[in-house]
């Protein structure tokens, strides 16, 4: 039976918005809200009856905030500013991030600030859960005035308009609200800037970014773990007295992973007399380096979980001093910095791990057969899947450039300043699906090496994580395509299935 996640406006968490956005889990509005919306609803309406001036809902919008909009028109400006306002260009958003949106949407509404009439929200949350999915092109929003043109290509589905899909299939907004028996709205006044006014797009991207590089986090302490062990590393740098001398939280909880995962490590114990003093920094800083980037999350996190909780529409309506005030909690800044934040830091754990790679690859730095592979020259081994983690974190370092850093006025010169963090939004979760790439292949070439070790037994995490990928990805004897193990062993990685099992054998992670 499908749970279904009741949302007040308060206390919606990360885990829940993915659970809607990938895992089907259907929202309901909390019985504790209606009043609030249905007063805030019952203001509107009696300002707009007043004659009262109210930004977006008897007046023009932008630089033409100073028309008036004469009672008999305010519908049709509402449905305006959604054809107007539908100016998007690139490819179709993926279906998690448009049903991230609609959730969040759901919940910002559920509020009360935003004017909204309660059938106008609950048509939304019909929609998403009876699998609707608004047609949303990826590029058009600045960050600011809130995610303008992608809010306004999913809300036209609403009244009958613009695309979707359904079960797969596109067609037009009206012939989706048919297809699951559901009437187009017509919009009453000031709807058509509420649906659009806020930041639902990129808090969504960073939303399911955030997540996601979440997970990475114990994949990358993992495969550090293996390329530390064939590279014949030692324990000895995440010894808990180093960490606790500079007690970043993130580097303390990467060490105390590592040394968990390399326990009863018969590789790193066969080697405690050699000569060597220090291994390089891409193993001996590990912790460092993915802790840095751990303690980067955690502030992303507090960004993202405010802003999945907050109201981000102009003008708000607060239903208990029956007044309505225009500010600017549309504008996205908070999130543009954040996002560029997560992307770097993830561009990190890619970086690290690349140059791990290369050490396992090359015969001069590993001690190991050239490229992990027997008869090299005939085979190739993992030549070349170092050249395309290499591609990667280029292509990450390139796009880790702040978008948050740049601004460009826009409504005349109304709207002065914007944060881009659409830009920073979308960029940063294709850092992370590269990141998940870089880290993949270091898997796979660390299963590769150990298999290489055949007489040796690894440890305790490490061994278990080994088994794992090995059910699914053999050992490569001999070249053959390597995209697909590449692509299986992200896979496991987007499941959880290497942690599960390390966490398994060695107890639980940070």
């Amino acid at each position: 039976m499908n749970k279904t996640i009741v949302v007040n406006g308060n206390g919606f968490q990360l885990e829940d918005l993915v659970d809607i956005a990938r895992n089907g889990k259907d929202i309901a509005i909390a019985e504790s809200s209606k009043d609030r919306i249905n007063k805030a609803r019952t203001l509107v309406d009696r300002w707009v009856n007043n004659g009262e001036r109210i930004y977006g809902v008897t007046t023009g919008f932008g630089a033409l905030s100073d028309v008036t909009i004469s009672l008999a028109d305010t519908k049709r400006l509402q449905k305006k500013i959604l054809f107007s306002h539908a100016a998007g260009m690139g490819r179709e958003m993926e279906a998690d991030v448009v049903r991230a949106m609609m959730a969040l949407r759901i919940n910002d509404f559920c509020r009360g600030n935003s004017g909204l009439r309660l059938e106008t929200i609950q048509m939304l949350a019909e929609m998403l859960n009876s699998g609707i999915v608004p047609v949303v092109p990826e590029k058009g929003s600045v960050g600011a005035s809130g995610d303008l043109v992608p809010m306004a290509h999913l809300s036209l589905v609403m009244i009958g308009e613009g695309e979707a899909f359904v079960d797969g299939i596109r067609m037009s907004g009206a012939k989706a609200l048919a297809s699951r028996s559901l009437a187009p709205l017509e919009l009453a006044a000031g709807e058509g800037l509420a649906l659009i006014n806020g930041t639902q797009f990129m808090i969504a991207l960073g939303c399911l970014a955030l997540h996601d590089a979440l997970n990475l986090c114990k994949h990358a302490d993992i495969a550090a773990s293996m390329s530390l062990e064939t590279l014949m590393g030692t324990r000895t740098a995440f010894d808990s007295r180093i960490h606790e001398a500079r007690p970043h939280q993130g580097q303390i909880m990467a060490a105390q992973n590592m040394l968990k995962i390399t326990e009863n490590s018969e590789i790193i114990s066969s080697h405690e007399d050699c000569s060597r003093v220090q291994d390089a920094y891409t193993l001996r800083c590990s912790p460092q380096v993915h802790g840095a980037s751990w303690d980067a999350f955690a502030y992303v996190d507090k960004v993202i979980r405010v802003e999945m909780n907050a109201s981000t529409e102009n003008p708000l309506i607060f239903p208990e001093s029956e007044e309505f005030l225009s500010g600017g909690n549309f504008h996205g800044q908070p999130l543009a910095l954040a996002c560029d934040f997560l992307g770097i830091a993830i561009a990190e754990l890619a970086n690290i791990s690349e140059r791990r790679i290369e050490r396992l690859v090359n015969p001069y730095l590993s001690g190991l057969p050239a490229f992990l592979v027997e008869d090299g020259g005939l085979n190739s081994g993992y030549m070349i899947a170092q050249y395309a983690a290499a591609a990667l974190v280029s292509e990450n370092k390139v796009l880790a450039h702040p978008a948050s850093v740049d601004s460009i006025p826009t409504s005349a010169n109304k709207e002065d300043h914007v944060s881009m963090g659409a830009v920073a939004a979308r960029k940063c979760r294709d850092i992370v699906e590269n990141a998940e790439d870089v880290i993949a292949i270091e898997l796979l070439c660390g299963a590769q090496a150990i298999d290489l070790f055949t007489n040796i037994k690894a440890g305790d995490g490490t061994l278990a994580a080994y088994n794992t990928i090995r059910q699914q990805v053999d050992y490569m004897k001999e070249d053959r395509l390597l995209s697909a193990d590449i692509a299986t062993i992200k896979q496991m990685l987007k499941e959880g299935a290497i942690v599960r099992a390390v966490e398994a054998a060695v107890g639980k992670l940070y």
